[in-house]
């Protein structure tokens, strides 16, 4: 069997290890407000807290609920954040493209959509740094650099192959997305867009799995994740679209409320709804991948 030589205590010490340097190595560029900061340090966050939901048979359940709550409560004031900055960008592009920088209408609908979403994200980006100085933070980082090179493992752990290890959790994570994608087809539509939203988180999670465990299981591992990421890439960028229509349609309610034009947010808003048909089209291959592979 795979890394059945290597000890499954220090495969995931490893893993999780690399992940939370990963979040540590974000603060400071974080603090600073550099470009892409929040969203690699949102990711890591992320990504952390979704490696240890996978493997918390592992872990002393007490302390792996204590941190995936405390990274839950960071992850959502980094995404506060982050939407706020992805939508502003997106509207950019979406202005850019389809709107003429001349028009009588072009500056207050970019004032609703670019500039609102830019005092979003500032407000957004304060919270953050009054989080990272506060003692909840810091009690969660200070326990995060011990986790690095000591994290809590159960004691049954030890006597673990690494390889049986990573591949139970392979199978259980993938059997998990494949349920969702075959619970998709009978499913009303006004259910389908978040069962979608929950087929692309498990993805994601299939993912960050396949990635802990590339180092032991090798080219296996690695395929299954580049498959899950691709299908998690198609249906996030399908998310994106969707709820950048739903933002759209709402902002030009609310321009439409103060009597002004709403032609150009209707126009975006189309915009965004075939965007979000064509992501949906390479659905059916991306789900079958996991399947196939």
């Amino acid at each position: 069997m795979a890394g059945e030589s290597i000890a499954a205590a220090d495969a995931l010490t490893d893993a999780l290890g690399a992940d939370i340097g990963r979040l540590l190595t974000a603060e400071p560029d974080v603090r600073a407000d550099a470009d892409d900061s929040v969203h690699q340090m949102r990711v890591a966050t992320r990504r952390l807290r979704s490696v240890l939901r996978s493997y918390k048979k592992l872990l002393d359940p007490d302390a792996d609920n204590r941190m995936r709550t405390e990274l839950a409560w960071l992850a959502g004031l980094l995404g506060v954040a982050r939407d706020a900055e992805v939508r502003a960008g997106r509207f950019a592009a979406l202005l850019d493209r389809y709107a003429d920088p001349a028009s009588a209408v072009f500056e207050s609908t970019r004032d609703r959509l670019i500039r609102a979403e830019r005092d979003r994200y500032a407000a957004a980006h304060g919270e953050i740094l009054t989080a990272l100085d506060s003692d909840r933070y810091r009690t969660m980082r200070r326990e995060l650099k011990q986790w690095r090179t000591d994290p809590p493992l159960r004691e049954s752990v030890a006597a673990t192959a690494a390889g049986e290890m990573f591949e139970s959790v392979l199978r259980k994570d993938r059997k998990r997305v494949r349920g969702l994608v075959r619970s998709e087809p009978t499913v009303a539509p006004a259910e389908r867009v978040e069962l979608l939203h929950d087929i692309r988180k498990s993805a994601k999670r299939l993912r960050y799995s396949c990635e802990a465990a590339t180092a032991v299981l090798g080219d296996t591992a690695a395929d299954l994740g580049k498959r899950a990421k691709h299908l998690q890439t198609v249906l996030g960028d399908h998310r994106d679209a969707v709820e950048s229509y739903d933002a759209l349609r709402a902002r030009a309610a609310e321009a439409h409320a103060a009597g002004e034009d709403t032609t150009l947010f209707e126009t975006l808003a189309d915009a965004e709804d075939i965007a979000a048909g064509r992501c949906l089209a390479q659905y059916p291959a991306a789900a079958a991948a996991i399947d196939t592979a």
